[in-house]
Parts: structure tokens; sequence; C-alpha cells
């Protein structure tokens, strides 16, 4: 993989929205380039501690260079976010003071890598995270009816030509590379309108059903309440409307004390509210972010902290050790 410049998104925002504290305890779920990492431990040191986690081992083999000067102060996993709170038991890592989860694809993932994220350059199409995983985008397009194909393109695509997409997917495959997919694609819409390549919507939707991304996020974002101390914050960037929807019914039902349906008059559920919305508009990229990274253009920031926890990892969240005595226990 070739070596790419890494700009974190709004990252002086994240830096603020998880309020860095010296001596703090953090996780970033996706840890990408290290960019987030880095800030997060630069204005958590002395004495901050850092669990970095990402599916993607050349994103960990990256990391450990980029943070290779808080070696001390860091723990990286190569592992599925969706294992969150396994990882943290493991480690006993938790409580902590803030969680982060920046969605999405990596410059390094996008920028001439040999698995097919991108239709810029010619790649097989793989666009697994992890190159462990069972199933790839080439079984997905190669295998799936034309039905299943169009569903999984309008569905993780929210493409409006999926069927006729899906069609020419099916008329003209094999399809083994992301040029060849994308010209498929290209050529079932009529060819390019805008700046938006036609091929994006279905790409998405590929790498979305490959990784499982929807349904991984919804259940890590569940166990991000286990984790977090009393007042600690979880902040997500999201990349486009299905994962932003997931994040922000999740904050707006955790922020509730009671989920029963209008018509109940009386609280049935049992429903405490575990979280605080800290931001009620969702947080976009300045100007001048957008002019310095163009790729940071679709980015949404929201963010919650938690004020109560009733979960199975039984930590008393009024009572926050003090990370600034306790070294990073990797046993």
């Amino acid at each position: 993989m070739l070596s790419v410049a890494h700009k974190p998104v709004l990252l002086k925002e994240v830096i603020t929205a998880l309020a860095v504290q010296p001596g703090g305890r953090y996780i970033d779920c996706t840890l990408g380039g290290g960019g987030h990492a880095m800030a997060i431990l630069e204005h958590s040191s002395p004495g901050g501690q850092l669990l970095g986690i990402d599916a993607d081992p050349e994103a960990i083999r990256t990391a450990t260079i980029s943070l290779s000067r808080f070696t001390n102060s860091t723990l990286l996993v190569n592992d599925n976010f969706v294992n969150l709170d396994d990882i943290c038991h493991r480690y006993n890592f938790y409580p902590v003071h803030g969680i982060l989860l920046d969605l999405g694809l990596s410059s390094l993932q996008l920028s001439d890598d040999p698995r097919g994220f991108s239709f810029q350059h010619e790649a097989v199409l793989d666009m697994r995270f992890n190159p462990n995983q069972e199933i790839t985008a080439a079984d997905i397009v190669n295998t799936y009816s034309e039905v299943d194909l169009a569903n999984l393109i309008r569905s993780y695509g929210e493409e409006d030509n999926s069927y006729r997409i899906a069609r020419c997917i099916v008329q003209t495959r094999p399809i083994e590379t992301t040029l060849q997919l994308a010209a498929v694609v290209e050529e079932a819409v009529g060819g390019r309108r805008g700046r938006i390549h036609p091929a994006t919507k279905t790409f998405q939707a590929l790498r979305i059903a490959v990784n499982q991304e929807l349904e991984h996020l919804e259940e890590a974002l569940r166990k991000t309440v286990e984790l977090l101390g009393f007042g600690g914050r979880l902040v997500v960037i999201s990349y486009h409307s299905l994962e932003d929807r997931i994040v922000k019914h999740f904050m707006r039902r955790e922020s509730r004390d009671c989920l029963c349906p209008l018509r109940i008059p009386v609280c049935q559920c049992g429903h405490k509210a575990s979280l605080k919305l800290i931001n009620k508009k969702v947080i976009t990229p300045s100007e001048e972010e957008l002019e310095l990274n163009p790729r940071s253009r679709s980015a949404r920031m929201r963010i919650a902290e938690c004020i109560d926890n009733n979960g199975p990892t039984g930590h008393n969240k009024s009572k926050m050790p003090d990370f600034k005595t306790r070294g990073l226990s990797l046993n």
C-alpha cells in the first residue's frame, strides 16, 4: 500500500467533543491512520492512555509506526469494534473518559489499496476490511440474484437506479475488478452526471454489505454505554445518512427515560436514560477544512455524554479511577 497523507476529519472538534484531559483514558474504535489517536494522546499527556482498534491489519501496522513515541501509553488491537466489550474486558480497559468512532473509509484504504475500495484505479473486487473475512464484493456481484443485488444496492447505497444497475451487472458477469464494475454501472445509468461518479453508491453498498457495517455499528453503540465512565463522552463521525440515522436514533433513545408508546399512560419498559445529548444539531466541517480536505465534505459528528449505567459490567459510574496514577495493563 502506498503511503499517503492522512488528514483526520474534524480533528479540533473531536478533541473538544471528547473533552480530552491529562491522564484520561480513551478508545479510538476506528484507528485508521492514527491521526485522531495522535491528537488524543498529545492532549491527554501526561498519563493519558489510548486503546486503538481497527479491523484492518494494515491500519494497525501504520498506526504502530506513527504512534511509536507513545508506545507506553497505547494498546493497538486488530479486531472489529463490534467486539468492543470483549476487547475492553480482556485488557481491563474500562471505564473510560471517551470513545470515538470515525466511520467510513480511511485515506489509506481509498489510496491505491489493492482490495478495491475505490474505482479510481484497477483492483480486485475484494472490499474486506480484514482479509480473514469470508465473503468478498466479487462474491456478491457474481453470485447474487438480480433481485437481491437490486435490493442491496438500493438499501445500502440509497441508489434510485438499483434495478437497472443490477440487471446490467447480471448480464455482464463475471465482473472481477473495480474498473469493470464502475464501467458497468456507468453504462447502466447512462453516463456520468455532476461531480459524483455514478458508481459511488454501488461501491458504498457493496462495502457495507461485505463488512456488515450497519449491523456492527448498532451493536457497538449499545456496548459503548457499558464502558463509559460517568461524564464520559461518546463521539461518532458518520459519512452517509444510513450511518447517521443509526447514531441519531441511538443517542436520542438512550437520552430518554421511557420508550413506551404514547398510548400507554404508565411506563412499563423501565428504561432509564444513560446518555445526555451534547449537540442537538449535527456538527459538520468548517469551510476551511473543506478547502484543505474535500473528502471531509460528507462528515457528520454527534456527541453524547454518559449520565448513568446499568449494564452488565457493573462498574460504579460515580467513581472514575484516577488514571494519572494507573499504568496501562496489557495482561
